[in-house]
């Protein structure tokens, strides 16, 4: 038996990149997966069926079981009709891999409303709307007696968590959110028997291909891949922390892990590094002469 033997998985912006080989791991290892991509460009435009069921499609050629779905993550209907179908056609809900992610990147002065928006709504809408509807659901179980062993994993990214990268200011807010949320919820959902955690990835995939500077880098590398090398950039190293993180076997929750290569990493969030203090009013040159 597999680590995700009879669990029941919605994983979006499974069409490609690092969701395609967290959707191929999970249906070997024995989930039933829901592979949910839009399957539009880098930028969120567009629709297009074919990536989603060509993942499905193979999944089910190599024995495992998938249903495709299209859905809009970044709409309220749109995550309660992934999840939706997770539990009309597959029986139930075991776990949430939130992926899903465009980029419009732009300097902060030159960006527009519309960049700032389609980032923000893809990424931390559409992790909070799948959470959202899975969430109820799971509660609903609870109440009823059937007490869920459930599994959340958040994609947040090193761009909001430790390298704040220029030119991604809506990506890095919105991961950053991903981040906070995945505490937030850790802790409200612990009471259904949901765990929720997150990953910071760094991986080579269609975003971070056109990613300036990190693209470049990334491709260099795989052009100098000798067959049967190790790839320390292929999406498929991401994809064993995430299935650890959703099999019902784990006790973790609540963590942010950065995952790449051969190396995963706890991340801790915003900490006191140095305190002043005064017993009176503050002063603005006391507080000149003393903070760091």
């Amino acid at each position: 038996m597999g680590a995700l033997e009879g669990r029941v998985a919605v994983i979006t912006g499974a069409g490609r990149g690092i969701g395609r080989e967290h959707a191929l791991l999970f249906a070997r290892e024995g989930a039933a997966v829901v592979v949910n991509d839009l399957g539009g460009s880098n930028e969120g435009e567009g629709t297009d069926i074919t990536p989603a069921q060509e993942v499905a499609d193979e999944i089910i050629a190599a024995g495992g079981k998938a249903i495709a779905n299209t859905a809009n993550i970044a709409t309220w209907d749109g995550a309660k009709n992934v999840v939706d179908q997770a539990i009309a056609e597959l029986g139930g809900l075991d776990v949430v891999v939130n992926n899903a992610g465009i980029l419009r990147d732009a300097f902060i002065a030159g960006m527009d409303e519309a960049q700032w928006d389609a980032v923000i709504a893809v990424h931390l809408k559409g992790h909070a709307a799948v959470l959202h509807h899975a969430a109820a659901y799971w509660k609903d179980q609870s109440k009823a007696g059937n007490q869920p062993n459930a599994a959340v994993i958040n994609t947040a990214s090193a761009s909001g968590t430790t390298v704040p990268n220029a030119g991604q200011a809506n990506y890095g807010a919105a991961k950053a959110g991903i981040a906070a949320l995945t505490l937030v919820a850790a802790d409200e959902l612990a009471r259904y028997g949901v765990r929720v955690n997150a990953i910071a990835p760094i991986a080579r995939t269609r975003l971070t291909l056109a990613t300036p500077g990190m693209g470049a880098m990334m491709a260099a590398e795989a052009d100098e891949i000798e067959e049967g090398e190790f790839d320390a950039f292929s999406p498929a190293n991401i994809s064993p922390l995430v299935a650890y993180l959703a099999s019902d076997k784990c006790p973790i929750t609540g963590k942010v892990f950065a995952v790449q290569g051969g190396a995963i990493s706890e991340l801790a969030g915003w900490h006191d590094v140095k305190t002043i203090e005064t017993d009176g009013p503050w002063l603005i040159d006391d507080i000149s002469a003393r903070l760091p």
